[in-house]
């Protein structure tokens, strides 16, 4: 990095440079300018003088008005702009360029199931329909290590309880109980689970019979399911799972992995705890690793509507036609309404380690974050947790809550998921690995035991399409089976999030 300029203007339409490192005050700039104050690396720099009430470009693109007049080579952050006018041309479908298709197939090793699906891994799932089988199903778990259950079935990956807090205090129709049964069935339908046992107590709302009933969760051979007050009490329950763990680990101990065409791969893509860094390097990386995967055939997701904010017309002009584009918008007027009932703003965003990383609106955020959708065309737009039916490159709705949005993309499918972060991330997402992508040389350093990718050398010259190569290369070893430095560490147990939408009674 020393021998790298201070900053660097990302677009020839652009009036801010960002700095590629802390720049001292007094420093020379690129085009001449010299730097009127400290500015810190991945911030933003005046690249001329900016009228008050002017709009600042970023990637070509508005990313907020300044607030006050600021003189070359200044700093421009939160002190001097905001939000101001955004409103896009939205051209739906006007660069919807399909890829051009590999014909050299990429491969991987996974497990194929009789639902045609490919995992990447193969998990034993114990999923829970209320949060009140939550202990009990962690009982079940606990018991199956002690006893070494799993000993016996060298294919199976281990035990994965899925908790969490819904299933009761809910109304038993409207938007928040379709959100979390399609998420329970989700999780139910996921190729990283070679068999599931589902628990429930049995007097909640989110009751397994209709889960059964509506076909969501039907497989004789993968599947079980009990409540504790049928079966007499937890210690009962507890001594019954484990019966029932055992028959349904014979049953997914006879997968094994072999040879899958990398169409059955679907990748969920994320970014938390972003930074000024992360698009320019590790989300349009990303990017291009999305694109290669889906010229190889397979699907890339898309999320966080409330952080693509800004930059929508973005993906609406690669829609691969307008109905498609107009459900993004949809989902957008669906947001902006949602956050006004319930007090929020949609420019809440970012936070303040975004901030501190030199990200201002929301605006400049979203961005950023939609480069991790590469130039495909955008081929289906879907609910939080919808099933997803369609290759290509496509958008789920979900919040920006990271937990949440994978929770999402885990249930649409995902059996692989790639996470850019420039600030630091600790999460994983069993029974879906996840591959973790530093956007900065510092983060590498400081946290390599929690980092699979460095793009940081991007800075150093490494170009785009060869770390895009590089990611996409790692996405087939881990679907193979290489351990990702969140699985080395254990990561996975806490991370299932359903999106509660609706009163709590």
């Amino acid at each position: 990095m020393t021998n790298q300029p201070f900053a660097l203007c990302l677009h020839e339409a652009d009036n801010v440079l960002v700095a590629l490192r802390a720049v001292p005050a007094g420093a020379t700039l690129p085009g001449g300018l010299t730097a009127q104050e400290p500015i810190p690396a991945g911030h933003k720099i005046a690249l001329r003088d900016v009228a008050a009430g002017e709009m600042i470009l970023k990637y070509g693109q508005i990313i907020g008005t300044t607030t006050a007049a600021i003189p070359a080579g200044a700093h421009v952050h939160v002190q001097n702009l905001g939000m101001g006018d955004h409103k896009q041309d939205y051209g739906f479908g006007q660069a919807a360029h399909p890829l051009p298709v590999l014909k050299q197939e990429a491969v991987f090793q996974g497990y194929h199931r009789p639902s045609g699906r490919v995992g990447t891994r193969n998990y034993l799932g114990i999923l829970t329909s209320v949060n009140c089988a939550g202990s009990v199903a962690r009982f079940i778990a606990d018991a199956a290590e002690r006893s070494d259950l799993l000993a016996a079935f060298p294919n199976v990956d281990g035990i994965v309880p899925i908790v969490h807090g819904s299933g009761c205090g809910m109304s038993g129709k409207g938007e928040g109980y379709d959100t979390l049964f399609r998420t329970l069935a989700g999780y139910g339908h996921s190729a990283n689970f070679g068999a599931i046992l589902m628990v429930g107590l049995g007097c909640e709302v989110m009751q397994i019979p209709d889960l059964i009933d509506r076909k969501a969760l039907q497989d004789s051979a993968r599947f079980r399911y009990m409540t504790i007050q049928h079966e007499g009490g937890t210690r009962a329950t507890v001594g019954k799972g484990l019966g029932l763990l055992r028959e349904l680990a014979a049953e997914a101990n006879k997968a094994t992995r072999t040879p899958a065409s990398a169409r059955h791969l679907v990748l969920g893509m994320q970014c938390g705890g972003s930074d000024g860094y992360s698009g320019i390097t590790a989300n349009p990386a990303l990017g291009v690793a999305s694109d290669l995967l889906v010229r190889h055939g397979g699907t890339s997701i898309l999320s966080e509507t409330s952080e693509i904010y800004g930059a929508e017309h973005l993906l609406t002009r690669r829609a691969v036609d307008e109905g498609t584009g107009r459900k993004l918008i949809d989902l957008i007027n669906w947001w902006e309404d949602y956050t006004a009932r319930n007090f929020g703003e949609m420019d809440n965003n970012p936070s303040p380690g975004n901030k501190r990383g030199g990200l201002t609106t929301i605006l400049e955020k979203s961005l950023g974050a939609v480069a991790k959708g590469g130039s495909a065309p955008l081929s289906g737009v879907y609910k939080f947790a919808e099933p997803i039916d369609r290759a290509g490159f496509v958008f789920m709705d979900s919040p920006g809550y990271d937990p949440c949005s994978v929770t999402g993309q885990t249930a649409s499918g995902a059996n692989l998921i790639a996470f850019t972060t420039g600030r630091g991330s600790v999460s994983g997402y069993q029974p879906v690995p996840a591959i973790k992508i530093a956007s900065n040389p510092d983060l590498w350093r400081r946290m390599q035991m929690d980092m699979d990718v460095n793009c940081g050398d991007i800075l150093d010259g490494v170009s785009l399409q060869d770390k895009g190569q590089e990611i996409f290369d790692l996405m087939l070893r881990v679907a193979s089976g290489e351990e990702t430095k969140s699985e080395a560490q254990g990561f996975g147990a806490v991370e299932f999030v359903p999106w509660q939408i609706g009163a709590v009674m």
